[in-house]
């Protein structure tokens, strides 16, 4: 079936492209949601008259988006959750889960913009992408503990090894520099020896 995009819609195309998707998918969920318009020629005019006022909307709804992103990205949201000795969560945590938890963190976001492959089913830190428009989006970090201890100590973990991977990186890097430093100093001996 041929639609016409109403918005950018990730993987498939941009606002105006007319593009050949299964019914099932426009059906379900392109047309109920406004994202799309079946192709034919009175949809194609009524899209090329409304054009202008449709992409005002959109750059409207982008930068609202884009300043909620600017609050949001970055943010950690603690999540306490029961779990066995080796770190297995009794349950998982679901992006309503999170969107839920977001929301308790004074955050507007549905379950449907939480970008999660897979629930979480150990402890840890994870980064989840948020979609808060098709063009914008933000990141944030989701402590799941055992307790609010308990993610501050895997908070202080995970920033030191940060420090100590950011450290084993700058001196792997200041040894490949004097690697190239004793290169070039051999290469300047060779070339006054052959000189003299």
């Amino acid at each position: 079936m041929e639609v016409v995009l109403l918005e950018r819609v990730e993987k498939l195309g941009q606002m105006g492209d007319v593009v050949t998707v299964k019914p099932g998918f426009a059906r379900n969920f392109l047309l109920p949601q406004n994202k799309a318009l079946r192709a034919n020629k009175a949809n194609l005019a009524y899209f090329e008259s409304q054009r202008v006022q449709l992409e005002a909307v959109n750059l409207e709804r982008r930068k609202e988006a884009e300043a909620v992103a600017a609050q949001v990205d970055g943010r950690e949201i603690v999540m306490v959750r029961q779990a066995g000795e080796s770190g297995q969560l009794y349950g998982s945590v679901s992006a309503r889960d999170i969107a839920d938890s977001a929301r308790e963190t004074g955050f507007m976001v549905g379950r449907s913009q939480v970008d999660l492959n897979q629930p979480i089913k150990e402890l840890g830190r994870y980064n989840i992408r948020i979609i808060l428009h098709p063009e914008v989006d933000a990141t944030i970090l989701i402590n799941v503990a055992r307790s609010a201890e308990d993610a501050e100590a895997q908070k202080i973990a995970s920033e030191q090894a940060a420090e100590a991977d950011l450290l084993a990186e700058t001196d792997d890097v200041q040894a490949e520099l004097e690697e190239i430093e004793a290169e070039a100093a051999d290469a300047v001996e060779e070339d006054d020896s052959k000189a003299s």
